[in-house]
């Protein structure tokens, strides 16, 4: 199961809202890649294949590829609005370690493919 906190849902209903297809959803992943194996992939999609896990979250539709499922059961998901330092945040207990940015996890059963952290920030 995914967690998505009601301030969470709240910024998401708000997003899809603005969008032009009343079809969309929020389809969560991961992928090999990031600094520490694996990165998160969170947006709106309206194409959903069979094998997809399918979760109504606070009035939300949430779509899991079947494959990133065992690597986001249990996780939460928030909103804090912020300003600059504000935005959704990722609490993944499937993850033993993570990167500072908090985009990229390692799990205990699988490396992933790590890549060097690009720390430096173009102006």
């Amino acid at each position: 199961m995914i967690n998505i906190s009601e301030s969470a849902s709240d910024k998401i209903k708000e997003l899809l809202a603005s969008e032009e297809s009343p079809n969309l959803f929020l389809r969560l992943g991961v992928k090999a890649g990031g600094c520490s194996g694996f990165s998160y992939g969170m947006g709106f999609d309206d194409d959903q294949k069979d094998d997809d896990k399918e979760f109504t979250i606070h009035g939300v539709k949430v779509v899991v590829d079947s494959d990133s499922s065992k690597y986001l059961y249990g996780v939460e998901i928030d909103f804090e609005d912020k300003g600059m330092g504000g935005g959704f945040t990722i609490n993944n207990p499937n993850a033993v370690a993570s990167c500072g940015c908090g985009s990229s996890f390692k799990p205990a059963d699988y490396e992933g493919t790590p890549e060097p952290c690009d720390d430096k920030v173009e102006a």
